[in-house]
């Protein structure tokens, strides 16, 4: 698909925060051939943008999960009219390419998705769930070119503003570690609350507990058990950040030991050395994308037995009830892998 230079270009961006990583070698293909990006971003995943450097704008989009708010999209598509050239739709919902459409954008691209054959008119098929590719994959293969399998998300912040955002909250680059133990999706994802305290109590620095609102409760009681002998080594900012600190807490850590999650996404990003624990999802499909990342998955672990022929089950709750995919890496294992 050839665009030519001078292109005012509207980028839908995914909801989740993973994914909103996943799609930067897209973005960085567009910016390359010299497209000037705006990306129209829920507010939750607006910062990851603000960390691409080839991102011209970035649109908060004034949008909450669930229904279509065909109001608060056409008021806001009325708006947009006359702005842009191309629209690249991301995620595969109908409520997605409506702002595009109703904007007036001329060339709107992206996956038939569902029921969007006349709001997106530059379509393509959607793979089967047999050979759906790598995410990063899936979105770069929107800017028409090939050579997809090679791309690796980047994200930047500047030095100094890290070293800001690290000063307010007490905390110094590279001195610390940081474990992020939630998983949106459920607790199939999610490595046992006492062994991330455990691998906080072997840990040599300090470590930072990062996660949303929703997982305070998850993060306090790890915290709880980590600081048992009174060390306070264990920093819970669970729910305390915005996505901005965030970024920059990680960004400025020695290294991040995670689940499948999005942060484990922003800590390849960012080339921060890793360890990312899989269970009931799959590093074959979504793996972070770094040099400086460690995968361990005890289904293609052949010295684990018995097999886990249940994994991956790709389920929010263990099926079988045991979740020993996850169970059985011990927090030693991990540390031998930082």
């Amino acid at each position: 698909m050839s665009i030519s230079k001078g292109i005012e270009s509207l980028i839908i961006a995914p909801q989740w925060i993973g994914d909103a990583v996943m799609t930067e070698p897209l973005l960085r293909r567009l910016h390359a051939r010299g497209e000037r990006l705006t990306v129209g971003a829920l507010p939750w995943v607006a910062p990851v943008y603000r960390a691409m450097p080839q991102v011209a704008e970035v649109l908060e989009l004034p949008f909450t999960h669930g229904g279509v708010q065909w109001a608060a999209r056409r008021a806001l598509a009325r708006q947009l009219r006359g702005r842009f050239d191309t629209a690249y739709v991301c995620p595969n919902s109908l409520k997605s390419a409506l702002l595009p459409w109703w904007a007036g954008v001329p060339l709107r691209v992206g996956y038939h998705g569902e029921g969007r054959w006349l709001l997106i008119n530059r379509r393509f098929a959607n793979p089967s769930d047999a050979v759906r590719p790598p995410m990063v994959a899936f979105y770069s293969a929107l800017s028409g070119e090939s050579g997809l399998s090679a791309d690796r998300p980047v994200l930047r912040l500047n030095e100094a503003k890290v070293a800001a955002a690290l000063a307010k909250l007490g905390l110094q680059g590279g001195h610390y570690d940081v474990l992020a133990p939630g998983a949106e999706f459920g607790s199939a994802k999610r490595w046992p609350a006492p062994h991330f305290s455990n691998l906080a109590r072997l840990l040599p620095r300090p470590t930072v507990l990062l996660g949303s609102a929703k997982e305070s409760e998850l993060c306090a009681g790890i915290a709880h058990d980590a600081n048992a002998d009174s060390s306070l080594r264990c920093i819970d900012l669970s729910g305390r950040t915005t996505l901005d600190q965030a970024l920059a807490v990680i960004a400025g850590a020695h290294a991040l030991v995670s689940n499948d999650s999005g942060l484990m996404h922003v800590a390849a990003a960012f080339g921060v050395p890793q360890v990312a624990i899989f269970g009931s999802s799959s590093p074959l499909h979504t793996p972070p994308l770094s040099d400086k990342a460690q995968v361990i998955w005890l289904k293609t672990d052949p010295a684990y037995q018995p097999t886990l022929d249940c994994s991956p089950c790709f389920e929010r709750t263990c099926p079988l009830g045991h979740t020993r995919c996850l169970t059985d890496i011990e927090p030693t294992r991990v540390l031998r892998s930082l």
